[in-house]
C-alpha cells in the first residue's frame, strides 16, 4: 500500500510503499501522534523512515488494491 504523510510546516509529503496491515500502521501513527512520540516506518526495500509524531500533520493510506495498467474496452 502507499503511505503519504504530511509533516507541519513542510511543503513536501513523505510517500513510501509498504506492506504492513493498514490496521497496525494506523494504530501505531495513532498513538505517535496522541504521545508526540516518534513513529518508524519501513518501506518495501528496507529503508527505515523516523517521522516526529508531534509534527504529523496527516496520513493518507491508499487501497490495497494493484494498480491497473492498460485500457479498459
Amino acid at each position: 500500500m502507499e503511505i503519504r504523510i504530511g509533516i507541519q510546516h513542510s511543503p513536501r509529503e513523505i510517500v513510501i510503499e509498504s506492506e504492513e496491515k493498514t490496521e497496525e500502521l494506523l494504530a501505531r501513527l495513532d498513538a505517535a501522534v496522541a504521545d508526540g512520540s516518534p513513529v518508524t516506518l519501513v518501506d518495501d526495500k528496507g529503508r527505515t523512515v523516523l517521522i516526529p509524531g508531534a509534527k504529523v500533520a496527516f496520513a493518507e493510506i491508499s487501497t490495497e488494491e494493484p494498480r491497473r495498467v492498460g485500457f479498459l474496452g
